[in-house]
């Protein structure tokens, strides 16, 4: 938002729900609107605007309650995104390129190209390298291409403090998300070898007994990645209206495509998301019925 101010521009920023508090740190998010809590202001400014830049979603049903309001809206609308299968009909402009590593990464490309890249401060270089960070998993995911790293020098130019920023990213938690995450791994982690699959059911009694906020959960579904044998972790929350799925894969399982076809989700290759109406019982089951159905896939998978 600074930089379009810099611009002689207003804006502000949206985000659909709440987000984890452990990113109040980040620069500019005092000024960012909660739409859950905000509907009436954010619908108004909405309805001023001249432009509407949609980030890192490419189809407005991702924003939940949001979206009715974000189609209506009669601005011309930027999509910057890199997942797949984008709803380009909903946007005037933009692009959904799945070869990124990041939204963050597309939006420094983005500003250089608008000619503005003289505009990026200490405080935008910090927003830009939290989201490449988190999004390539601290740079050991394959979409980190050499533009990445390129990007990455670019934004030290401005003296930032790279290290203070990735602690403020992963080492600001509560306690009770490490005993949280203690309890998850002894007690609600299943491993399916015979599908070279792994398994974790967070039910709705776990997130309260250890109080467990939004991004607590952050980074859990990469865990069981870490065992020999294991190509697909399933990871499913029990939340109060639906059952959110995250699906990661090592190297050539399409969680894109098993995510779609299965759980109503979508994202990337090597990681995506779904939702299940079902009780957390029926879509476990559900789960392992399904991979019983891959099996030969994921043999295929391990031997690759």
């Amino acid at each position: 938002m600074r930089l379009f101010e810099e611009t002689g521009s207003r804006s502000c920023g949206y985000f659909p729900t709440n987000w984890a508090s452990w990113l109040n740190w980040m620069p500019g998010c005092d000024g960012v609107l909660n739409y859950e809590k905000h509907h009436d202001r954010s619908a108004e400014l909405l309805n001023k605007a001249d432009y509407l830049f949609c980030l890192d979603f490419n189809v407005f049903h991702r924003t939940k309650n949001f979206a009715p309001l974000l189609a209506s809206a009669t601005c011309v609308k930027v999509l910057i995104d890199h997942h797949e299968q984008p709803d380009t009909a909903s946007f005037n402009y933009g692009i959904s390129d799945i070869t990124k590593s990041s939204t963050c990464e597309m939006v420094f490309d983005f500003i250089e190209a608008s000619g503005n890249d003289k505009l990026i401060d200490a405080n935008i270089a910090k927003c830009l390298y939290a989201g490449v960070v988190t999004d390539t998993g601290s740079f050991r995911f394959s979409s980190t291409h050499a533009s990445v790293h390129r990007m990455v020098a670019r934004l030290m130019e401005t003296d930032f403090d790279h290290s203070l920023v990735h602690s403020s990213l992963f080492d600001n938690f509560l306690e009770n998300r490490l005993r949280f995450i203690g309890h998850v791994l002894s007690n609600r982690m299943e491993f399916l070898y015979e599908y070279n699959t792994a398994l974790i059911a967070i039910s709705k009694q776990d997130l309260l007994k250890y109080e467990i906020k939004t991004g607590d959960t952050e980074g859990l579904v990469n865990y069981p990645l870490s065992v020999k044998g294991i190509e697909l972790v399933g990871f499913v929350i029990d939340r109060d209206e639906e059952r959110k799925w995250s699906f990661r894969s090592k190297r050539h399982f399409d969680c894109n495509t098993f995510a779609r076809k299965y759980f109503n989700g979508g994202g990337h290759y090597n990681a995506s998301g779904g939702n299940s109406k079902d009780g957390l019982a029926q879509t476990v089951e559900y789960f392992k019925q399904v991979i019983r159905e891959n099996e030969q896939l994921l043999a295929d998978v391990k031997k690759s």
